[in-house]
């Protein structure tokens, strides 16, 4: 009887493993349900299935169209088997549970891409052969069972991908249910199977059965705050990832969340943002804006680099001055308005039209001393500002009126939800990687001298600057103060020779940090005769002997990470 033992559904277009599973389910206690090609497959491999029509009592239909659109197997599916009234259903009915769903979906893809290569980009009609072709690949039963099954997973185990098989066997081993931490990681997988498949289907509708109608003429005006204007969908298509093809779907009409811009990087091109899920942490982009007119392109760019910085110093009061997305000034201090000043001082001609991020709320004194004529800024961001504070923004100086401030909340916050990805678009596709996010690691002294107490103190500081500087980066810090930058040269000893300029005087005795290893000992020798006296560096470069004893000669203390932290 089939009530006696658990039960799996096993119904998949892909094949491969599923005579594996089968058997591994049956060994664990299993009766197991199919369908056509799946039940063949089981069966010719010597394993006894029942066919989800003799399950239900009612036959597959339409040319195999409706299978598993069944009451009787839905009810085994979704039956909460803790719920009273729920139970008395299944008994009334003769429904016993399923506790397992094993489903993958038709290969609309496969039928999609082989009309391409047919048709190009014909538009057909919904009755024409080839057409017909491709919808019949559209899967009904299987994304209704494997949702039933999602929203059934306090119970119901789903799995979608072959490559989960083997971990499900062995979890319902010994008579054992599926833990918690693995229905609920393969629930979420399945959610994002089906939404990509329907992807799949609207971008084949879109651009094959029903494609948009050219724009007439494109807008005069940035659409207002919260709304992505028409015209992006337009211009976006094809141009950005799948995952933002429901974005783009949507329209403006939905309350896309984006914006239009004045423009991008320049006058001559558009720009848009799309603005994605609140990630948990402090973002530019779910930042309040308290006054300022409206963010650009390179505006936002900056901006974003500016918080990710401050971001790096939540131990204390700490400043960030961002110039074309490279530091130009930054320290730490006893209070945010020492740091303020500090941070300015540290190259004052390039922090000059910057943009100022702030890890403290902003306080009316502190807003006194930013709002002066010679300290112009494009943008502030802190994590709140006092109403007394933004009139004294808005009111000390002549470009008060245009300064953007945005309020972004603790910027030592993080949630398990925060972002673990970085994105980058490249003709054609994206590039996708792990946030820089440094790993614990001991940092280790190489050299016969080791810091001083105030040069690890400028160390550490250096090191969380040079992470967010275009590679090749070099900074110098010296009391908690950036005091020179040198940035996205082909030569590490530019760049140490364009931070030693920046600094003047002010190198002699400062602490220096290098995003990768010095290949060769020019870099030291050059930061040596200039007066750095520490330095902290990845190491690993097979010259790195000749680079230590090149610190050593002169005195210097050498810190190696371990860790690399190019930023192109």
């Amino acid at each position: 009887m089939l009530h006696a033992k658990r039960l799996a559904l096993l119904s998949v277009t892909d094949k491969s493993g599923i005579v594996e599973l089968g058997r591994g389910l049956a060994k664990n206690g299993f009766e197991l349900l199919s369908t056509g090609g799946t039940a063949k497959a089981l069966r010719e491999a010597g394993l006894a299935v029942t066919e989800v029509g003799d399950f239900t009592g009612f036959p597959e239909i339409l040319g195999g169209r409706v299978k598993t659109l069944q009451a009787k197997l839905l009810g085994g599916v979704l039956a909460r088997t803790d719920v009273a009234s729920d139970r008395a259903d299944l008994a009334a009915h003769a429904i016993p549970p399923i506790d397992v769903v094993v489903v993958n979906l038709y290969r609309f893809a496969d039928a999609a891409a082989k009309f391409e290569q047919a048709h190009g980009g014909a538009v057909l009609g919904l009755t024409q052969p080839a057409m017909a072709h491709v919808i019949e690949e559209i899967d009904i039963g299987g994304p209704t069972v494997i949702r039933a099954a999602c929203k059934n997973s306090a119970r119901v185990t789903v799995v979608v991908d072959p490559a989960d098989y083997s971990r499900v066997v062995a979890a319902t081993a010994n008579g054992e249910s599926t833990p918690e931490p693995l229905r609920a990681e393969l629930t979420a997988k399945a959610f994002r199977i089906i939404a990509r498949y329907d992807r799949e289907i609207s971008e084949f509708f879109d651009k094959h059965v029903a494609p948009p109608a050219p724009a007439t003429s494109p807008p005069s005006a940035p659409a207002p705050s919260g709304a992505l204007p028409a015209e992006a969908a337009l211009l976006l298509q094809g141009d950005l990832p799948t995952s933002f093809a429901p974005l783009l779907a949507e329209g403006a009409a939905s309350g896309l969340p984006g914006e239009g811009l004045r423009y991008g990087e320049n006058p001559h091109q558009k720009g848009f943002f799309l603005r994605g899920r609140a990630p948990g942490e402090a973002s530019v982009l779910h930042a309040r804006v308290l006054m300022g007119k409206q963010l650009s392109y390179n505006n936002l760019l900056d901006a974003d680099s500016a918080l990710e910085l401050v971001k790096e110093f939540d131990e204390g009061p700490a400043a960030v001055v961002i110039k074309h997305n490279n530091p130009c000034g930054g320290a730490v201090a006893a209070t945010l308005s020492e740091a303020f000043e500090r941070a300015w001082s540290g190259d004052p001609q390039s922090a000059f039209g910057g943009i100022l991020a702030l890890n403290r709320p902003v306080d009316v004194a502190l807003a006194r001393k930013i709002a002066v004529p010679e300290r112009f800024l494009e943008v502030l961001i802190a994590p709140d500002v006092a109403p007394d504070a933004l009139a004294a923004l808005r009111d000390g100086a002549a470009w008060g009126k245009n300064l953007r401030v945005l309020a972004c909340g603790p910027t030592g916050a993080r949630s398990a939800d925060a972002p673990r990805l970085a994105v980058r678009s490249l003709v054609g596709g994206v590039l996708v990687q792990e946030r820089d996010v440094e790993p614990k690691a001991e940092r280790t002294c190489v050299t016969r001298r080791a810091p001083t107490p105030e040069e690890e103190r400028d160390l550490a500081v250096a090191w969380k600057i040079v992470k967010h500087v275009r590679s090749n980066a070099i900074v110098l810090v010296k009391d908690g103060v950036l005091v020179g930058t040198g940035a996205g040269q082909m030569s590490r000893v530019d760049s140490v020779e364009i931070a030693v300029k920046k600094a003047g005087a002010r190198a002699r005795g400062a602490a220096l940090g290098s995003d990768a290893f010095f290949p060769f000992r020019d870099g030291l020798d050059a930061a040596a005769k200039a007066g750095v006296t520490a330095v902290v560096q990845p190491g690993g470069s097979r010259r790195d002997p000749e680079v230590v004893q090149a610190a050593d000669e002169h005195g210097v203390a050498m810190v190696v990470t371990g860790v690399r932290h190019f930023r192109h």
